[in-house]
């Protein structure tokens, strides 16, 4: 008996379980950002409000163990990083447990890390504007008011109509004005080491813009451009990442996980005070007594301008092609993707974009084509034919580059300089496809889209079943031969038949294609039929 007793006690005297010892990781030492584009984005431009793209991060830092168990903190990582993502490698005893901090340092976070703590209130007179200070301590927490205890008694904090300021001795445990991510590890020595932390983050994305320049004015059907292109990337965090290896990856990418809706950045809270001049919490108060809680924090400030260079300018893109880039971003394979590395290190900062030329190439060459479309969903119309300039994606044409989807401006030499011709879109092309660059949205041709002859004249419903006859015909305005192709239907929807001309297959359409003599005319006709 006597024995269990003695047992109980020693197990009622246990010591409790240690608590881990913070450590802080140092800054990041080496750091490489690798961004992916926004794979539902397609050609459209980015929104810098909304960045649906992410990125890879992995940064490099050196932590100091003490021997047994101990807590990580890693300062200032993304704010939108997707923790279950976090991998940290180079830690001796592996890890613990992971943590991503949801409180970072506010008016909110310091009053509640505060409470049952001392601070200094300090108060204004109003008609003397001398100020006088007491110790106090915090009895409430910030959500709905702010109770001091001082030598007076219990006070709410602004609530009594003259101004107050509270000073804090210092930050509560745990808080951090960056966002925090912590692991619990385990060392049997201690000791210093090096480790890195790699990590998913969104609230980036990357685009890719072509500047092209023929080499001289005219219609003629070959033609030769010089062609620049630069990578932006945008970083929508309000985080810097300083001296970074950057890296964009093109190609598109299946990604079924939600980043944005995994990130949940930490939010600051603000102070909520609420004062009862009127009445009292007993007694309760009337409607409309309570003041008004403070006005919504004004919204962060906007990122730079929706396009690098302003309408107004755009000569000054032609002047940054025109410039011999001394810094390129190198083309490497990627499995089936394509990853562009700038060669030296940067800044990405945080709310901003990064611009780094990736392409030049001085003598393209390639075909001008008008193009109509006469399709039988758009009907009989007039239309002014569309002018592009066609290529094969090989070294032989100037090429032979993959060629990221983007936006594309295209400058005509004059008398007056550069012009501005067109500007499009246009689609990931990889080495050996053919590429397409608009340049023009109207010409001096001129296509009509008409139907044939038919038993009844009032007849226009081309989906019954039957078989109509439709007709083209092109009008050359210009001083030159013009190469037209027609588009004449989706054969996957449309029976074509009875082509005047040969026709043939591109980017999924029937079309006849037509030379047009210098201020000549050209008639096709065919026929087709919508089938049950």
């Amino acid at each position: 008996m006597r024995r269990i007793l003695i047992l109980l006690l020693s197990c009622g005297l246990a010591a409790p379980a240690a608590a881990r010892d913070v450590v802080m990781a140092s800054a990041p030492e080496k750091m490489s950002v690798t961004v992916y584009r926004d794979p539902n984005r397609g050609n459209d431009a980015m929104n810098l409000s909304w960045l649906n793209g992410f990125a890879l991060v992995s940064e490099t830092r050196t932590v100091t163990l003490p021997a047994g168990e101990s807590t990580i903190r890693f300062d200032n990582v993304a704010e939108s990083m997707v923790a279950v993502s976090a991998i940290v490698t180079g830690l001796p005893g592996g890890t613990i447990e992971k943590n991503r901090n949801a409180d970072v340092l506010s008016p909110a976070a310091l009053v509640d890390g505060s409470l049952g703590n001392r601070v200094t209130i300090t108060r204004t007179d109003p008609a003397t504007g001398r100020e006088t200070s007491e110790r106090a301590k915090v009895m409430t927490r910030a959500d709905g008011g702010i109770v001091l205890q001082t030598s007076a008694g219990y006070e709410a904090v602004r609530c009594a109509g003259i101004p107050e300021k509270l000073t804090f001795d210092r930050v509560p445990e745990g808080l951090s004005p960056n966002p925090v991510y912590t692991v619990d590890t385990r060392s049997e020595s201690g000791g210093t080491y090096t480790v890195t932390l790699t990590y998913l983050a969104s609230g980036f994305d990357w685009n890719a813009h072509y500047v092209a320049t023929f080499a001289k004015a005219g219609l003629e059907r070959e033609r030769k451009l010089r062609l620049s292109a630069w990578l932006t990337v945008a970083n929508g965090n309000g985080q810097s990442f300083a001296d970074a290896e950057l890296l964009a990856v093109a190609g598109k990418l299946e990604v079924r996980s939600d980043y944005r809706g995994l990130s949940r950045p930490p939010r600051g809270q603000p102070l909520r005070l609420t004062c009862y001049p009127i009445g009292s919490t007993a007694a309760g108060m009337p409607e409309g007594s309570i003041l008004s809680p403070p006005p919504a924090p004004p919204p962060p400030p906007a990122m730079m301008a929706q396009e690098i260079v302003v309408t107004g300018a755009r000569r000054e893109m032609k002047a940054m092609a025109d410039e011999a880039v001394s810094v390129m971003a190198i083309e490497e394979a990627l499995g089936d993707l394509k990853l562009y590395r700038v060669p030296m290190a940067v800044t990405v900062a945080a709310k901003s974009q990064k611009q780094v030329a990736f392409l030049n190439l001085d003598s393209v060459e390639g075909e001008l084509f008008h193009r109509a479309d006469c399709s039988p969903d758009h009907g009989p119309r007039e239309q002014l034919a569309d002018v592009v300039m066609r290529s094969r994606n090989l070294e032989k044409n100037g090429l032979g580059r993959a060629l990221p989807a983007g936006g594309v401006t295209v400058f005509e030499p004059s008398a007056y300089g550069p012009l501005l011709l067109a500007e499009d879109d246009v689609e990931d092309y990889a080495i050996g496809q053919e590429v397409e660059i608009g340049v023009s949205a109207t010409s001096q041709v001129k296509v009509t889209c008409a139907l044939g002859p038919r038993e009844n004249p009032d007849d226009y419903d081309l989906y019954d079943g039957k078989v109509h006859a439709l007709e083209a015909t092109i009008v050359n305005g210009s001083a030159e031969a013009a190469e037209v192709e027609v588009r004449i239907g989706n054969p996957g929807q449309w029976e074509l038949t009875k082509p005047s001309r040969k026709a043939a297959m591109q980017d999924g359409f029937r079309i006849i294609r037509v030379r047009v003599p210098a201020g000549g005319e050209r008639k096709l006709a065919w026929t087709v039929r919508y089938p049950d």
